[in-house]
């Protein structure tokens, strides 16, 4: 029985649909799994720190991937795509990491809004013609060709945050603002209207593999989004 109830803990432990502790009943007796430990060693599992990803950040994004999954938001599962806007634009600051076989599957640039930096990030906003990037989740929709060649529509789920993107067009598209060749001649990445615009050469890799209602997660440490926004903190 103790070998039946330790291999049970095992999988539910390692099950990438909880994060939480919960008490859980294994035969007749009562079981308690820490969840937070998932998030841990799939950190380390995928070696997000040598991509330049902080542990952090991972955390919030699997948090709210969670919350998505449990919520059936998602019809394309399993691909977490995160722009990490807290680190500089001169770095593959994007990465989509496929959670079923536990794999980075890419990482590139990605650019932020005029509005909200230089280098680095500091603003953030949902409102139109503010040219500021918006954080937190959002889920991905259809590809379409407009002025930037092959586009991806995004939905913002949180409301005050980023729930105006569609009203915005903000989406995932290529620029030559952003990528190796332009970091040559410039001190920083070019910035977009607001889109997390990448490089052109990247962009129909990128598009494919998270489009159709897979989780995209904008984030920076603002003290204001991480306490109010529903979906980390529900």
């Amino acid at each position: 029985m103790k070998v039946h109830i330790l291999s049970i803990s095992f999988l539910i432990l390692f099950s990438p649909s909880y994060i939480e502790t919960k008490e859980l009943p294994v035969g007749d007796k009562i079981i308690r799994v820490d969840f937070n430990n998932r998030t841990d060693a799939l950190y380390h599992e995928l070696h997000l720190s040598d991509f330049g990803l902080s542990q952090k950040a991972f955390e919030y994004a699997y948090r709210g991937y969670q919350y998505l999954s449990r919520k059936q938001k998602l019809s394309n599962p399993g691909i977490l795509c995160i722009c990490d806007l807290s680190q500089s634009s001169n770095k593959k600051r994007l990465y989509i990491i496929d959670l079923d076989s536990n794999k980075v599957l890419l990482t590139s640039y990605v650019a932020h809004g005029k509005g909200s930096g230089m280098e680095y990030a500091t603003h953030f906003s949902n409102r139109a013609r503010s040219h500021q990037s918006s954080l937190g989740f959002y889920v991905t929709g259809s590809t379409y060709f407009g002025e930037h060649g092959l586009s991806l529509r995004l939905q913002g789920l949180e409301v005050g945050f980023n729930d105006h993107a569609v009203k915005r067009n903000i989406v995932v598209h290529g620029a030559s603002y952003i990528g190796n060749d332009y970091l040559q001649e410039n001190r920083f990445m070019g910035r977009s209207y607001g889109c997390p615009a990448v490089p052109s050469d990247d962009a129909s890799e990128i598009i494919n593999l998270i489009k159709d209602g897979s989780c995209l997660f904008i984030y920076h440490p603002t003290k204001i989004y991480l306490q109010k926004s529903r979906i980390l903190n529900g």
